[in-house]
């Protein structure tokens, strides 16, 4: 995983530390959005792996879908 993707990786893991368990575990997706996003950082790098992580979240509310979400393979 390059720099900067560990850099942005600190908040995720901080929240899963966190606020994860206050929060409670509703994900409506597999992996969650927060394993989503180190996964997406650790495939992507910095980059495509926030927008795809960003992408995610926007799709997490009551009217999104639901189910398994794997990130997409690198091309």
């Amino acid at each position: 995983m390059s720099l900067a993707a560990q850099i942005l990786a600190l908040p995720v893991r901080a929240y899963r530390l966190i606020f994860s368990p206050w929060v409670g575990f509703n994900c409506r997706y597999h992996p969650t959005c927060s394993a989503y996003a180190l996964e997406a950082l650790a495939t992507h790098g910095a980059i495509r792996g926030s927008w795809l992580s960003l992408r995610r979240i926007a799709r997490c509310h009551p009217w999104g879908g639901s189910g398994i979400d794997n990130v997409p393979p690198k091309p």
